[in-house]
């Protein structure tokens, strides 16, 4: 099941197993955020409860490790398989992979690396105490390079007006995006934010205006680069 959290505006993604899937749906009406359902089934009936369980496991595990969903059930449930059944259920999980894209979701596509997706462009700083992030206008919003960081402590204005920020942070901390390192956070990899706005809130910890707050080498503003334009 897919849908976006409204609080944070981050991909969500339920990833479960059922003998009845209309049943397992309706368990998950109270939640309003979800707007599709992919399913996948075996014509001939030849999956055990073992071999579902074991996608199951795998896809949240490929899942985490893209990164594009917050997922609703991060445990790997998973199962063991004797060797030749892990084999055709990889099989089967390629076959997975390569229709979901056709169904309109890229939860198993991994993220190409920043410079593959975007034309050449200025990369913009943005800076707070011993903290400093680098990053770029992308088509959907902000993209805060690989190797950035992000200040440790949670900010006064992210615990007052600021909940979903402090979320969206404890979540990339909590799947290895944001890893703590000489008292500050590092963005392990290419992260790509609703907004400039999103991206300096979680490196400051709090809500921060992000058209004043990414500044080129010059010291201009995203909001005076992008009035020019």
């Amino acid at each position: 099941m897919l849908g976006e959290d409204p609080d944070s505006g981050k991909q969500v993604a339920y990833i479960g197993e059922a003998e009845v899937v209309l049943d397992r749906i309706k368990q998950h009406r109270s939640k309003e955020y979800w707007n599709s359902a992919i399913v996948f089934v075996s014509k001939d009936e030849n999956l055990t409860k073992a071999h579902i369980r074991y996608l199951e496991g795998r896809i949240i595990e490929l899942a985490s490790q893209v990164g594009r969903y917050s997922l609703i059930n991060a445990n790997n449930s998973g199962s063991r398989l004797p060797e030749s059944d892990q084999h055709d259920m990889e099989v089967y999980l390629e076959r997975i992979g390569q229709l979901l894209p056709v169904l309109g979701s890229e939860l198993l596509t991994p993220v190409k690396p920043v410079a593959e997706l975007l034309q050449p462009t200025e990369v913009l700083v943005s800076k707070i105490k011993s903290a400093e992030a680098r990053g770029m206008r992308s088509p959907n919003g902000f993209v805060v390079l690989a190797g950035s960081t992000a200040i440790l402590q949670e900010r006064q204005s992210g615990k007052t007006h600021g909940a979903w920020i402090l979320k969206l942070r404890q979540q990339l901390i909590e799947n290895g995006t944001l890893q703590p390192q000489n008292g500050l956070l590092i963005f392990t990899k290419d992260v790509e934010f609703s907004s400039p706005s999103a991206a300096a809130g979680v490196i400051r910890g709090g809500t921060a205006p992000g058209p004043i707050s990414w500044k080129n080498q010059a010291g201009r503003t995203l909001k005076e680069i992008e009035g020019d334009a």
